[in-house]
């Protein structure tokens, strides 16, 4: 992407950790890794074009955007501070549980049998809206109320 954009794009990246990884810490979350995703606009490829040609040649130039969520536990591994140990796998508020349940046993699934993973059990869906909810309401500091109440 070229030196120039490179550079923009590690600055916001290190910005947005660093305020995450503040925000968190005020709330007792440590935040273990997270994913974030940009986009350009204003590169307007011509038809025809190579976009890695045009974003080396003309990518500094245009805005960047955020393209996708940013720190939420989709995007993001959040482990309860207070319960961290090193050495193992850790408690989490992220979709991690899910990942958990679908490689063990009871799930009944090889990911390498290049089947559909099976449908998740409503206590599992309950137990991951459960983390979600209380990382929410941990990092925003209010009550989770679900949209349309």
């Amino acid at each position: 992407i070229g030196p120039e954009l490179a550079e923009r794009v590690r600055d916001l990246t290190i910005a947005i950790l660093a305020r995450g990884n503040d925000v968190a810490a005020e709330r007792g979350i440590l935040l273990a890794d997270t994913k974030v995703e940009f986009g350009l606009r204003g590169l307007d490829l011509a038809p025809g074009e190579d976009l890695g040609e045009a974003i080396r040649a003309r990518g500094a130039a245009c805005e960047i955007v955020l393209a996708d969520e940013v720190l939420t536990p989709d995007s993001s591994r959040f482990w309860p501070a207070d319960a961290w140990e090193p050495g193992h796998p850790q408690p989490s508020y992220d979709k991690q549980y899910v990942r958990d349940w679908l490689t063990s046993a009871a799930s009944g699934w090889d990911r390498r049998s290049g089947e559909a993973p099976p449908a998740l059990p409503d206590e599992v869906v309950a137990a991951t809206r459960d983390r979600y909810v209380e990382a929410y309401e941990r990092l925003t500091g209010t009550p989770f109320v679900p949209a349309g109440r």
